[in-house]
């Protein structure tokens, strides 16, 4: 089985955040791999990786960052390959993360979520692959229609809330 999606990350201690996307494209049945490496610890294995990723079967990466948060834009830099960036609330609230994926130069785009944002961009991925895949976009639909489901029965449940002054 090849991956269709990879989840990168800096250092495993951005696992806690990564692992909301790891379960929903697991939830999905897409094949997908994860692993830890470092734009500035490991620049010659984010290079390879990069480079091959296509080779590999995969078709959109994932790449969480904080702090200095190069990765995904180095990663875009030497891949034609779709990259999605999590900015990782590290330090400033997540703004330096967030602010550094974004401002990508003419050419090289990185799409960008919300702050540790990781389960937002797996639902991207998976709707970037259902464009071409009947039976992934099937999936989604149906996660997209659980989601609507979620607020009707959430709202049932507010529904049921008393109070004196409520009017209905």
């Amino acid at each position: 089985m090849e991956p269709r999606v990879s989840i990168i990350m800096g250092s495993t201690s951005d696992y806690k955040v990564m692992e909301s996307a790891a379960k929903l494209l697991n939830d999905m049945e897409i094949p997908f791999e994860l692993n830890a490496l470092s734009a500035h610890r490991t620049p010659e294995k984010v290079e390879k990786f990069a480079r091959n990723a296509h080779e590999r079967g995969v078709r959109v990466i994932i790449a969480g960052a904080g702090m200095a948060a190069h990765l995904p834009g180095v990663i875009a830099a030497m891949t034609h390959l779709p990259v999605i960036g999590v900015p990782l609330g590290a330090t400033l609230d997540g703004w330096d993360s967030i602010l550094s994926i974004l401002q990508m130069p003419p050419g090289i785009p990185v799409a960008t979520v919300g702050v540790n944002g990781a389960k937002n961009a797996a639902v991207l991925a998976v709707q970037m692959l259902a464009l071409s895949d009947k039976e992934i976009n099937n999936k989604l639909m149906e996660f997209k229609d659980s989601l609507k489901n979620k607020v009707i029965d959430a709202n049932k449940e507010l529904e049921k809330v008393q109070f004196d002054y409520r009017v209905v």
